[in-house]
C-alpha cells in the first residue's frame, strides 16, 4: 500500500532558501580574521522557509 508523502516545504522567494548569511565589515581583527556579522533573511526570520497558505489563515488541520 502507497504511503502519502507531505508536500516539501515551500522555499521563501526572498533568499531562495538560504536564510543566514555572513556578511563582512572589510577589516580584520588583530589575530587575522576576517570581521563578519550574521544577518536573517527579513522574510522568513532566518528560517529558509515559508508558512503555506493554509497555516498563514489559521486553520485547523
Amino acid at each position: 500500500m502507497a504511503h502519502l508523502t507531505p508536500p516539501l516545504p515551500r522555499i521563501c522567494p526572498a533568499c531562495d532558501g538560504f536564510p543566514s548569511v555572513a556578511v563582512t565589515l572589510g577589516g580584520r581583527v588583530h589575530r587575522g580574521h576576517l570581521r563578519t556579522i550574521t544577518v536573517h533573511c527579513p522574510a522568513c526570520n532566518g528560517l529558509g522557509t515559508t508558512p503555506t497558505r493554509r497555516m498563514r489563515e489559521g486553520a485547523r488541520a
